[in-house]
């Protein structure tokens, strides 16, 4: 019930901030003059709704074209999937540490605005202060708020916590999947094309399946690409209003990761071109560009303090000793990788090529590499004159997105794993690109000499896009380990599986379930994915519990639960025999061992 209100409330507060989705009921009236969020003066009719953005009609009167409903269904059907499939998922690996990341920062804000606070409550004074915290550095603009909720509505009620905070998580993915739509409709002036775009995005298993629990990379691509939306708002029309806007969105998405320092760059140069390929349309005098982009470099700079507790003391010094512990990180372990095991911090240079390719939908693929050859030939054959159009300038800004950020952990030899989940911000770029290519597949229909090619490629397309949905239905809730086209046998010797320890969940399900015992002892080879997994259990069910550390003097645990991440090949005998596995499309994620000879406590 309560979620139904929080739903509820959700939807109100929706139609409040975003009319576009849920819009008043009013007819286009005279004589109201203005300019559109599109930035083309209103010839005639403009839609007048109070207290929010004045919108044109041929563009804005939201009950009037199916694309409009289309566009509604979609994320109205999006955030109810997502309210039904919340419970699904398990507890990965690091949201423990990133929870408890946010609870330091949130006990030193806290702190700060009232120095007496927690001092009688064991719950508080059991954090520690942030500046004993080895992972002080880290960005909370998430954890933090998601810390404070977790506090006020379930207080030492883990299951709901994680429950609350997949759901967040999956509200901020709906967010940067609006941003998408939005940017998408800019740059391809088509309400369609942003549908479609958005829609690649949720049909995306890896990106869809992670947007319930992976509070860093989904939360971080969602802000990039709403950064990036205000990016483009403020290219089609540089003004001090957009300027603060994007700031303010810069330095939610710098706190959140130090690689968004690249929207720094991004807004930098874009302003060069604005000044050096003047376009026609461009309606704002260039004597005004300096001063635009310094409101906006003080906002942002400002906004990443005001976001990032851990700068309040000596901003610049900690930031400096923040950015210098990112350029040096280094994650002590190995990564299975092309059947071998290799170091973190020395990756073959194709480790990121390799692991998109094999991850992401074929033909998203394949669009994305015509839209982007396309995109870099007109840049090149035009000689930048195309620069003088919005369209061109957004080209650019998109080959960069997907570019640079890729290129530049190649040549940095970046510390990597986990896949390529730290660049899946980028991905927005390559479905962009990927629309561009599909628009132009499209337009070769009206060639006769290409008629039938580019017709089989779109039903190709099509036909794969569906069988990637299927796939995803059974895969669910284990969407991220989605491989494109690579059997399971190969995916068990040639790459992690699951490094998320999802699995763990229903693993211990299964052991409760099957096991009557009154005290269980369990065990695993990766402890932290099997405590993590514990936290979704109800009160009684983690009191039959008792977890054997690896390596502990203890008896060996009756329950063995192995996650093949660092051990890709069959477990020993000595484990016992196995009672049941967890397969994702064939591939073995997790597997219960017993020991018959091992008898659980009473």
């Amino acid at each position: 019930m309560r979620l139904s209100f929080f739903v509820l409330s959700l939807f109100s507060s929706l139609r409040t901030s975003f009319p576009c989705f849920f819009p008043c009921k009013r007819k286009p009236t005279e004589g109201f003059r203005g300019r559109s969020p599109f930035g083309r003066k209103p010839d005639s009719k403009v839609v007048a709704i109070p207290c929010v953005l004045k919108l044109h009609a041929s563009d804005y009167y939201m009950g009037s074209t199916w694309q409009s409903w289309l566009t509604r269904i979609f994320f109205g059907a999006l955030i109810v999937l997502g309210c039904f499939l919340v419970g699904d998922y398990g507890v990965s690996i690091d949201e423990p540490t990133d929870h408890y990341n946010g609870a330091v920062s949130g006990k030193y804000v806290a702190e700060v605005l009232l120095p007496t606070f927690g001092q009688h409550d064991s719950t508080v004074t059991q954090i520690r202060s942030l500046a004993s915290h080895n992972n002080n550095d880290h960005g909370v603009v998430f954890e933090l708020p998601v810390a404070g909720l977790g506090r006020l509505f379930t207080h030492k009620q883990s299951a709901r916590y994680y429950l609350l905070r997949h759901l967040l998580i999956f509200l901020v993915f709906v967010l940067g999947t609006w941003a998408l739509y939005r940017l998408s409709w800019l740059r391809f002036n088509s309400q369609v094309a942003g549908i479609l775009t958005a829609a690649l995005l949720v049909l995306s298993p890896r990106m869809f399946g992670e947007a319930f629990f992976n509070g860093k990379d989904i939360v971080f691509l969602a802000c990039f690409t709403l950064a990036m939306y205000t990016l483009a708002r403020l290219l089609q029309q540089p003004t001090f209003g957009r300027a603060l806007l994007h700031g303010a969105a810069t330095a939610i998405a710098i706190a959140m990761r130090l690689p968004a320092l690249i929207l720094v760059f991004f807004t930098v140069g874009s302003f060069a071109v604005l000044a050096l390929y003047p376009g026609p349309t461009d309606s704002v005098a260039r004597r005004r560009y300096p001063g635009i982009l310094t409101v906006y470099l003080l906002l942002t700079a400002l906004g990443v303090v005001g976001c990032w507790p851990y700068l309040w003391e000596a901003p610049l010094t900690r930031f400096a000793l923040a950015y210098r512990s990112l350029s040096h990180y280094s994650w002590p372990f190995t990564t299975l990788y092309l059947g071998q095991f290799h170091l973190a911090t020395q990756l073959p240079w194709h480790y990121i090529p390799v692991w998109l390719l094999v991850t992401t939908p074929l033909p998203y693929v394949l669009a994305a590499i015509v839209g982007l050859i396309s995109s870099l030939w007109q840049l090149l054959s035009s000689r930048g004159h195309n620069l003088s159009s919005l369209v061109g300038r957004l080209d650019l800004l998109l080959i960069g997105w997907l570019l640079c950020p890729v290129l530049s952990v190649i040549v940095l030899k970046s510390t990597l794993y986990d896949g390529w989940r730290h660049l899946y911000f980028v991905y927005p770029a390559l479905l962009l690109l990927a629309v561009r290519g599909l628009m132009l597949i499209r337009q070769a229909l009206k060639r006769p000499s290409v008629r039938w090619l580019a017709a089989g490629l779109l039903v190709l397309f099509s036909f794969e896009t569906l069988r990637t949905t299927g796939r995803m239905v059974r895969l669910h809730p284990y969407e991220h380990l989605y491989f494109n086209h690579l059997s399971a046998p190969i995916v068990e010797q040639q790459f992690e599986r699951d490094y998320w320890g999802l699995a763990f969940r229903q693993g211990l399900e299964w052991v409760l379930a099957h096991d009557p015992a009154a005290s269980i002892t369990v065990s695993s080879d990766v402890q932290d994915m099997l405590y993590a997994n514990t936290l979704l259990l109800s009160s009684a069910e983690q009191a039959r519990l008792r977890l054997v550390p690896k390596g502990s003097p203890l008896p060996p645990a009756r329950y063995f639960l192995a996650n093949y991440r660092w051990h890709p090949q069959p477990y020993p005998d000595s484990l016992g025999p196995e009672v049941y596995a967890i397969r994702a499309e064939g591939i073995r994620i997790l597997s219960v061992f017993r020991r018959s000879d091992s008898v659980s406590p009473k």
